[in-house]
């Protein structure tokens, strides 16, 4: 069993990245592979809204002029996908945008090759919209009918400055709290 993750801050050691690497760790020591992506500051752009993805029916986005396509069969590969980013005007950033548009339309015109896979949001804020910022990455699993762990709370951590997560126990404790489950949760699919 292997899970992806992608952080989409592009801070590549903030307090996403941390907060990511807590729920990766619990994986691991549970026996799961885990790979970490580095998703934020790179040069992927959204959905350019073609529909050759729908056409070529190749499982692959048509723009090939960025990563996505690696992002993608990453996410076509693993067994679970965790996708972080950090609160950005009340929402995810630019980067985990266009990794749910165009992952998703992908995978859903090309036979839904997520479906039933386990999905996982990690969200970490200053101060406020994590919730919105939780529910867009959860929208993209439900609506390709992904299956979602939870946790002994919403999967949002607090910090500013990178390191400020860690201070966080709750939040700390929740990311531990969900890798746990996810484990569970793989493990019980398979």
């Amino acid at each position: 069993m292997k899970v992806v993750a992608f952080n989409g801050s592009p801070r590549k050691n903030g307090n996403t990245a941390q907060a990511i690497r807590v729920v990766l760790e619990e994986l691991e020591s549970q026996g799961i592979a885990t790979e970490f992506i580095q998703l934020g500051g790179t040069n992927v752009h959204g959905c350019r809204a073609c529909m050759r993805c729908a056409k070529n029916k190749d499982g692959r986005c048509s723009w090939d002029d960025d990563d996505m396509n690696i992002f993608i069969d990453k996410m076509r590969e693993a067994d679970g996908i965790i996708i972080g980013s950090p609160v950005y005007f009340s929402n995810v950033t630019a980067e985990v945008k266009a990794l749910i548009e165009r992952a998703g339309f992908v995978a859903l015109r090309n036979g839904n090759f997520l479906r039933r896979k386990v999905g996982a949001a990690v969200v970490v804020m200053r101060r406020a919209g994590g919730t919105f910022t939780y529910a867009a990455i959860n929208y993209f699993f439900g609506i390709t009918e992904m299956i979602v762990p939870a946790s002994n709370y919403w999967n949002l951590g607090v910090g500013l400055s990178p390191g400020e997560v860690q201070k966080d126990e709750e939040g700390i404790e929740t990311f531990r709290t969900l890798g746990r489950n996810m484990a569970w949760l793989l493990k019980t699919i398979k």
